[in-house]
């Protein structure tokens, strides 16, 4: 039996193209559009930042190395290359996804220790530390996807035959204490500070904003941080919950008989985890008034000229990529120099603060 041969029909198989293909656009264009707008204020930007940047670039980072070969794949009904590219997929599958999910905890754990001291001006990161966190996000997967290719785990085909990841019913008997360990510290741990981190976000946001006193520039500051606290949820919620399905799926897969779940039902879990790179730079769109500004902008210079640029950050009124405030009132000059240094030193990113 060809282990690599699809177990869809060529209809399905067709269907599962065009979807990787839209969701491969998707992610390269949007999670780009996210990097030019890093790059075009590179100059200015804080060192949280850097924390969105990498998310974007494992998202577009997954896109760019596997979408295309699945698609080719499926188009194909055979799964093109046999082993070495089933185990490249594999691999580059597990290193995107643990760096982003890796990235996720910590932004939580970075948010929730900023929001310790909301009024406070000083610096929360230095750009020193946003780099060893970065770094530590990357050096965290490489090491998870590197345990299968030295006998802790193993690459392997879906049920379906159209993609590679952890070959979850060939670890059954040999390496039940990967697949554990894996979920343990890959989803259930991450997912578990991450929703610690936001609740005790969320509570701190609420004592603050009930021992005010009756101040508007405080209030402003309030909702700035839970808008930024709600954008954060949202991203986190799209990756954990794209992925939850797949995990649920792949533990059901070890520990019950190898035919018991239908080609066509594992297939799906599989497509949602892929989607899980398209989201964030619609939330970004959606909920930051910054980035959809400039994202508009760029999208108007563009059909004007072939000269795609953003505006200058020094002249923008926010001052980062993704902040999210509200721009239409007017202030005194002292409060509006209060707010100033709040967006700067507070709130200089959506998820890292």
């Amino acid at each position: 039996m060809d282990i690599y041969s699809s177990k869809l029909s060529p209809a399905v198989d067709y269907v599962v193209g065009v979807f990787l293909l839209l969701i491969a656009i998707l992610s390269i264009v949007g999670n780009l559009m996210v990097l030019v707008m890093a790059y075009k204020r590179s100059n200015h930007m804080k060192p949280p930042e850097l924390l969105s940047v990498n998310l974007a670039v494992t998202d577009m980072g997954a896109a760019v190395t596997m979408y295309p070969l699945a698609v080719a794949s499926a188009w194909n009904h055979h799964w093109i290359g046999g082993d070495i590219t089933c185990v490249y997929y594999g691999l580059m599958g597990f290193f995107f996804g643990a760096a982003s999910i890796m990235t996720l905890t910590i932004m939580a754990i970075v948010r929730f220790i900023v929001s310790l001291t909301l009024q406070s001006p000083k610096e929360k990161i230095s750009k020193r530390n946003a780099k060893i966190l970065v770094a530590t996000t990357w050096l965290y997967a490489l090491l998870w996807a590197l345990f299968p290719l030295i006998g802790w785990g193993k690459y392997g085909p879906e049920s379906f035959g159209l993609s590679c990841t952890l070959a979850w019913r060939d670890m059954k008997e040999h390496s039940q204490s990967f697949v554990i360990t894996i979920f343990l510290m890959n989803l259930i741990l991450p997912a578990i500070i991450i929703i610690s981190c936001y609740s005790a976000i969320a509570v701190k946001l609420y004592i603050t904003y009930k021992s005010m006193d009756d101040s508007n520039r405080i209030p402003n500051m309030i909702k700035m941080q839970r808008r930024l606290m709600v954008i954060a949820v949202l991203i986190s919620i799209g990756f954990v919950g794209c992925w939850a399905p797949y995990g649920i799926i792949s533990l059901w897969s070890v520990y019950r008989p190898s035919d018991s779940i239908p080609p066509e039902v594992s297939m799906l879990p599989c497509l949602f985890a892929k989607s899980s790179t398209v989201y964030n730079p619609f939330i970004y769109y959606i909920f930051s008034k910054a980035f959809k500004q400039e994202v508009n902008q760029l999208g108007r210079l563009c059909g004007r000229s072939n000269i795609c640029c953003t505006s200058d950050a020094r002249n923008s009124p926010e001052n980062t990529i993704y902040l999210v405030c509200d721009m239409n009132k007017s202030k005194s000059g002292a409060e509006e120099q209060t707010i100033e240094n709040n967006r700067e030193n507070e709130t200089q990113l959506i998820p890292n603060q």
